[in-house]
């Protein structure tokens, strides 16, 4: 297993943003993100809140935190959700405590919603890196929601034609990403955002401020050189 961490608090100095895994059912976000999670120090996961019930093997304020409609409503009303939208007659969100948490910890907060959830977190935050997961084929998607076994024939269909729909908007993403193969894709977006913590519209400040420092000290050993000082 790679260790980034030494890499990632290098970077530290541009400052947290949010990074958002997007796709359609059956591209592995959520093995993704927990990959990266075991990986870095540098993220902190975004756990979505849903008025739906959980499936049998979901673990509420680990897979999502589980609330009433009602209590969803209510955290529209009051601002805090960074997005949200209805799938399917449900409600998913993003609380926007996540956001303020991950940043007061110095850390990317690592996001795994649908592609309009994405959308969303863009406007909000036009800082955030948003990467789309392709599965390797169209199979892959139809294998995964099969075998949730949740699905009867008419809700397989609405979440197909989803899927379909989402695919259609990858080319509004940053990067794009094909997981065929779980380490590559991990390593491929650990790569993304350590290349993205290096950006300079990201850190100005700090990257000018070091690039006067050194300048300044070059001037001095030139000035020590120069015989007519």
């Amino acid at each position: 297993m790679n260790d980034r961490s030494g890499q990632a608090s290098a970077t530290a100095s541009a400052g947290p943003f949010p990074v958002v895994l997007a796709g359609p059912s059956g591209s592995g976000k959520t093995t993704i993100a927990r990959e990266l999670l075991t990986r870095r120090e540098d993220l902190r996961f975004s756990i979505s809140v849903t008025s739906r019930p959980p499936r049998e093997t979901e673990v509420d304020g680990v897979d999502y935190r589980f609330i009433s409609r009602s209590d969803f409503e209510r955290l529209i009303a009051e601002d805090g959700l960074l997005e949200w939208a209805e799938v399917h007659g449900e409600l998913y969100g993003t609380p926007r405590s996540g956001l303020d948490e991950a940043r007061r910890d110095g850390a990317h907060l690592l996001l795994d919603i649908d592609v309009q959830g994405a959308r969303s977190v863009r406007r909000l935050d036009p800082m955030a890196v948003t990467i789309f997961l392709l599965p390797p084929t169209a199979r892959h998607i139809l294998a995964r929601l099969e075998g949730r076994g949740t699905e009867d024939p008419a809700a397989l269909q609405r979440r197909l034609r989803t899927a379909e729909a989402e695919l259609a908007g990858v080319g509004e993403f940053d990067y794009a990403v094909v997981n065929d193969d779980l380490g590559q894709c991990v390593e491929a977006i650990e790569g993304i955002i350590d290349a993205e913590s290096l950006r300079v519209d990201r850190s100005r400040v700090a990257t000018e401020s070091e690039a006067e420092r050194m300048s300044e000290e070059i001037r001095r050993v030139l000035s020590d050189e120069d015989p007519k000082a």
